[in-house]
């Protein structure tokens, strides 16, 4: 079989074993994961690596290359990694739970990943009301300005927003975690892949044939159980701390 241009998963972490012995000699344990080690490595794939110490001085992310392989790193400890896991929670793919485990703490890498498996299972918090109109307002907003007569370059600018919150209302709506990027159709299609398609299809002739009728359709289809459109009556009220104390100048009149 020819080389597709990345690595195994058995290569992966044969390449972050020599990575955690020759460049973290110190650390307790590290998680391997990535798309690599899922089995779905694309060209320039890289290996993602949470290495963990006893101590360190502070986190930090390092992006280098090893036998020809993009690797991102990211050096913690106990304490650093428990505030980059409770981001990685909100967002619902911790790297820790998927991570293959290496290095000579295993007991410590299993009660973490154990731990995190626990949170995730817990599910999202639910949308407050507030979150919940602001995303209503949002794609209110998006579609009323995709109806008018706009060029092309506007409806992608457009659709490329709108895509992003409609995907976190239908994720979170069904008490979904929610992801950004490429993250954003991988995990709608793990909660329906019949919605997943007919989001890549009205996505699809919108930006290729400038169509809008089928995501407005997805769109009041989406909305609909929380109440539709949100334009009129909605407010939103700026918490007191956005207000720059300053003294207005005179001098100059």
């Amino acid at each position: 079989m020819m080389n597709p241009g990345y690595p195994s998963p058995a290569e992966a972490l044969a390449i972050a074993s020599t990575i955690l012995l020759t460049r973290y000699p110190g650390a307790s344990c590290a998680f391997v994961a990535g798309s690599i080690m899922r089995g779905q490595g694309t060209y320039l794939s890289d290996i993602d690596l949470v290495v963990v110490y006893g101590h360190v001085d502070a986190a930090r992310r390092e992006s280098f290359v090893m036998r020809e392989v993009p690797v991102e790193a990211f050096i913690h400890d106990q304490e650093t990694l428990a505030w980059f896991i409770n981001e990685d929670v909100r967002r619902g793919r911790p790297m820790v739970a998927e991570g293959v485990v290496i290095g000579p703490a295993s007991d410590l890498a299993h009660r973490l990943r154990q731990n995190v498996i626990g949170r995730l299972a817990e599910g999202p918090a639910r949308l407050t009301p507030a979150a919940l109109n602001a995303l209503r307002y949002e794609i209110t907003d998006a579609v009323d300005d995709l109806r008018g007569d706009r060029p092309a370059s506007e409806i992608i600018a457009i659709g490329a927003m709108l895509h992003a919150k409609l995907v976190e209302l239908a994720l979170r709506g069904r008490g979904r975690w929610y992801g950004t990027g490429k993250w954003a159709p991988r995990l709608l299609s793990e909660a329906d892949p019949a919605l997943s398609d007919q989001f890549n299809e009205a996505f699809r002739v919108l930006f290729i044939m400038g169509k809008v009728e089928p995501l407005v359709v997805l769109a009041e289809a989406e909305l609909a159980p929380h109440g539709g459109f949100l334009f009129d009556g909605d407010c939103r009220i700026a918490p007191a701390s956005w207000r720059t104390n300053t003294v207005a100048r005179t001098d100059y009149l």
